[in-house]
């Protein structure tokens, strides 16, 4: 078995009172530094605090140890086989230091993953985490931090995926789309803070293909295109916390049932990969928590 013991640290020209107080907004509805959405989001199952258990992404800990502050730990679960701590150190009035510790006790495969993917992604979310804390306590805004290709393409291996869902009692227009459908799906995914609300952001999800705007409301873009064989909708619902993709189809002959027959085989993978690009898409064109902190006066 190895250790792994994993260190960041970095000078912040503000007073530790003020880096402190952004630490304990971490989780929060409005957290000023987790750097999402272009990661996953921090998320407990209740304010931080000793006992929250949450995590983010694939990674699941529980808080241990809080100093409001200044310092909170969190351990990894299940089998509490490692921690790791942010902490902030008053160094001088206006100056304090911030570091971020992981230490782990890892078995071979655990570390094979740690030494090729886990480590390059870990590294690059604290390194932004802390961007955060600099340009939020002291207005110091650094150019942003260059993602190596390796990092770019364990971000687009480890996102997301879309899950199956039934098509929202919210999505009316979809749902009234036709007298008669023949087919129906739905694919779901979480959306970060800060990602757009706005379902027009979301129109080009299914990139690649004009099709006209059928309807607009409450929240939902209805697209779409009849044919002499088969009429289909596309809808993209922005609910509280989720977007929605659902498609409805309706066949006219034979002809539309033996085309459909063909194209369910291949739509629902088409579904989730258009979902899932453009979702990542505009994750990493969101502004950082540290800007949207920013704008709203923090």
């Amino acid at each position: 078995m190895r250790t792994v013991r994993n260190i960041h640290e970095r000078t912040i020209e503000a007073p530790a009172e003020a880096v402190g107080a952004l630490l304990d907004r971490l989780s929060s509805a409005h957290d000023p530094i987790w750097p999402s959405p272009a990661w996953p989001p921090m998320r407990f199952d209740r304010p931080l605090g000793v006992g929250a258990e949450g995590g983010h992404g694939f990674v699941h800990y529980r808080v241990t140890a809080y100093e409001p502050g200044r310092r909170v730990r969190f351990v990894f679960t299940p089998g509490e086989h490692g921690f790791h701590e942010l902490a902030v150190e008053p160094l001088a009035p206006g100056r304090c230091r911030v570091r971020h510790v992981l230490e782990e006790r890892q078995r071979g495969t655990q570390w094979l993953v740690w030494t090729l993917a886990v480590r390059w992604a870990h590294d690059t979310v604290v390194e932004e985490l802390f961007d955060n804390i600099e340009r939020v306590a002291a207005g110091t805004h650094r150019a942003p931090l260059l993602w190596s290709p390796w990092v770019r393409l364990l971000h687009r291996v480890l996102w997301d995926k879309p899950v199956a869902a039934t098509v929202p009692d919210a999505a009316r227009l979809a749902r009234t789309a036709f007298e008669r459908t023949d087919f129906s799906d739905a694919w779901r995914m979480e959306l970060h803070p800060g990602m757009p609300r706005d379902p027009e952001a979301w129109r080009d999800v299914l990139r690649g293909a004009s099709f006209p705007v059928r309807g607009r409301a409450d929240g939902e873009v209805l697209l779409g295109e009849d044919a002499g064989h088969l009429d289909f909708r596309a809808s993209v619902l922005v609910e509280p916390g989720h977007i929605t993709l659902s498609t409805v189809v309706r066949t006219h002959n034979a002809r539309g049932r033996l085309y459909f027959g063909v194209v369910r085989r291949f739509h629902p993978v088409m579904a989730r990969l258009a979902l899932r690009r453009t979702h990542r898409r505009l994750a990493l064109a969101a502004p950082s928590a540290g800007e949207r902190a920013l704008r709203v006066g923090q």
